[in-house]
């Protein structure tokens, strides 16, 4: 299945399963796909060697990889050489931790993770005196990436989905085209109405210029079982992205004690973020 499988958020919607029913802005179905994409590629050496060991197994299809973190550059060598599949993990809170880390760098981030961490409203909320330094963290990312990765990032993705930002989105600051986390897909039980207008004008700003998988999940809670099972069920028909974090010693053994094969049954795991 070609990277054309995951169609553009400007598709025409479809009827979703009845647990999916309250989710808007619904995308043409593509055939059944089901990723699972693992954060954090780089962060630290306990993070890389984790999610490499579930890849191995099978478990894991792509990875999120963070730049200017302290096992950035041997994480990259590793993706290199193995043929992992990356995307690009922007990172606007997280303090830098690689040696190599520019001092403009440290300093933008620090003005935006004051902003964006002040409270849960801000990342909805377009700031005229950061847009440099907004830009300046997006460029500066790509451009390490594409040194470390011998490759322009194809996909993006932001720790603790802040590449949602206003900033970022109203900003055109992800290359058109590209591939883009959305966000977390609706769940039975969830409060509807949460973030419900910043959803909606992300999903318009993302359909503008980008494009999305069907589904995004997070791996964890993994109980109650059902909500496994709905998850895997939608990838028969629909592009599934589950969002996991091998660092996570729960998802660790979920994924490496093998019960994430039992659970996906007959829905393959893809070996790529489009296979």
């Amino acid at each position: 299945m070609a990277i054309s499988s995951i169609w553009n958020a400007t598709s025409s919607r479809v009827q979703l399963p009845s647990q999916e029913t309250k989710q808007t802005e619904c995308l043409q179905a593509s055939p059944g796909l089901l990723i699972l994409n693992a954060d954090d590629w780089g962060r630290d050496r306990c993070t890389t060697e984790r999610t490499l060991e579930c890849i191995l197994r099978g478990a894991v299809s792509s990875v999120s990889a963070m730049v200017f973190m302290e096992d950035s550059e041997r994480a990259a060598t590793e993706a290199r050489e193995r043929g992992i599949d990356a995307g690009l993990h922007l990172n606007f809170t997280t303090s830098f931790s690689a040696t190599n880390c520019p001092a403009q760098l440290v300093e933008c981030q620090r003005k935006v993770a004051d902003y964006l961490l002040r409270n849960p409203f801000a990342r909805g909320l377009f700031h005229p005196l950061l847009v440099r330094p907004f830009e300046y963290l997006v460029a500066t990312q790509r451009d390490e990436f594409r040194r470390l990765y011998g490759a322009e990032p194809e996909r993006f993705d932001g720790h603790h989905h802040m590449h949602l930002s206003a900033n970022i989105l109203l900003g055109g600051l992800l290359p058109a085209g590209t591939l883009v986390r959305q966000h977390f897909s609706y769940e039975s039980g969830e409060k509807a109405v949460r973030n419900r207008l910043f959803r909606q004008l992300t999903r318009v700003a993302l359909a503008r210029r980008h494009r999305v998988v069907d589904f995004l999940f997070s791996l964890s809670p993994l109980k109650p079982p059902d909500r496994l099972q709905r998850i895997f069920s939608l990838a028969h028909q629909f592009a599934v992205e589950v969002e996991t974090h091998p660092v996570n010693p729960e998802e660790y053994l979920f994924l490496t004690g093998g019960e994430i094969f039992r659970w996906a049954g007959d829905s393959p795991i893809a070996p790529r973020f489009a296979a």
